[in-house]
């Protein structure tokens, strides 16, 4: 069908910008037909293209919903004539005066044209079969000749807000991984952790507002950066005995589970000797579990607790050939939570150790001398995992 009004009625001007968009009315449709749901999903998402809000597509949607066919179809009238009275109610209530703001936005996008009638009433003339004849009111036709691209502005959206959402979880982690890391470090050695705090504070305050892609890219080799920085000035093996670390051993040591293993760890543990003083103790758990993320694997449940790290690893240990012996030997010397961190970083490294009995008898030799903590293993596989951001 033809339609012949170019002009609106009333005191509205006819601007390029209206000819423009009645010239993509009339232009060859690149689809013959569009499912009018699916291509409103797509407008919502690519609705920053074309600088319409959402209370513009709730119009528009309720516009749609007054054609009768579930797809938009080259060869069928597209132009819809409902009252302000109808489109009020399919708005839940809208005033008028918001719905021609809206609509008004919708036309000067492109989305919608209004076709008017001589005396600017939304009507339809049918014929002697009762065919519409000619209808004068809003034309659907724009969307459908747009529907591919619409469609494609909304895979770029959609592939943007997934990027977006990416960033963000990274910029997290690597936040958490900073927090507590300086935590740990403070008590560990002296170095100018209000400064970095101070960094890693404005970079949560910045988190918290509504940055686009590029600012977020920019944000995240600065997080990566912070805790680079950070792990680098935690020593491998840190060796710093204290009685604060004496009583934070005898606090872990409490803490194993009622198990037959863990009993005769903390017998040993107490009856024959007490474990050397290992920073590993004061690991937060979240950094173990991100340095030797495999563990979670073999572990019955969550692992929120040292009970639950060290549960973890009596089930480990048969699976990775270690004796009852060579278990309860490293429980004794290291301590039985700084030996299940050592387990749990065995486990990620178990490809590269021919013999995990042999080597965690060799760990517990270097232990009872001093030369060695848990902490470094744990250090070295987060400097692994480190060595490109996420």
């Amino acid at each position: 069908m033809k339609h012949i009004s170019m002009t609106p009625f009333g005191r509205q001007p006819v601007t390029a910008g209206l000819l423009a968009a009645r010239a993509l009315a009339e232009a060859p449709a690149p689809q013959d037909r569009a499912d009018k749901w699916a291509l409103l999903r797509d407008l919502t998402a690519a609705r920053g293209a074309y600088g319409v809000s959402d209370r513009d597509l709730a119009v528009l949607a309720a516009l749609i919903s007054f054609h009768p066919r579930a797809e938009l179809t080259d060869d069928a009238q597209l132009i819809v004539f409902p009252s302000n009275a109808s489109l009020s109610a399919r708005t839940h209530g809208m005033p008028e005066s918001t719905l021609r703001r809206h609509l008004a936005a919708l036309i000067k996008a492109g989305l919608i044209l209004r076709r008017d009638s001589p005396n600017g009433k939304r009507y339809a003339t049918r014929g002697a079969s009762g065919q519409l004849a000619r209808a004068f009111g809003f034309d659907l036709r724009p969307l459908l000749v747009q529907a591919g691209e619409i469609a494609a502005h909304a895979d770029t959206a959609r592939n943007t807000q997934a990027r977006m959402r990416d960033l963000r979880t990274s910029i997290t982690i690597h936040l958490r991984d900073a927090m507590k890391l300086i935590a740990w470090g403070r008590n560990q050695i002296s170095a100018c952790w209000d400064q970095l705090t101070e960094a890693l504070t404005l970079m949560q305050r910045h988190l918290r507002r509504k940055l686009d892609a590029t600012h977020l890219e920019r944000m995240q080799r600065a997080a990566f950066d912070l805790v680079t920085r950070i792990t680098d000035l935690i020593p491998p093996e840190t060796t710093q005995t204290s009685a604060n670390d004496s009583q934070n051993e005898r606090h872990l040591q409490n803490s194993i589970p009622d198990s037959h293993e863990s009993e005769s760890c903390t017998e040993d543990a107490r009856d024959k000797a007490k474990p050397a003083t290992d920073p590993a103790t004061r690991i937060p758990l979240g950094l173990v579990l991100k340095a030797a993320p495999d563990l979670a694997d073999y572990a019955p449940g969550e692992i929120r607790t040292p009970r639950d790290l060290l549960d973890t690893a009596h089930r480990l240990r048969p699976m990775l050939g270690i004796g009852e012996e060579t278990w309860h030997d490293a429980c004794r010397i290291m301590g039985p939570e700084p030996a299940a961190i050592t387990l749990a970083c065995m486990l990620q490294s178990v490809g590269r150790i021919a013999n995990p009995g042999g080597y965690l008898r060799n760990l517990s030799h270097r232990a009872r001398r001093g030369q060695f903590s848990a902490a470094r293993m744990v250090q070295a596989l987060l400097r692994a995992e480190r060595t490109c951001p996420g």
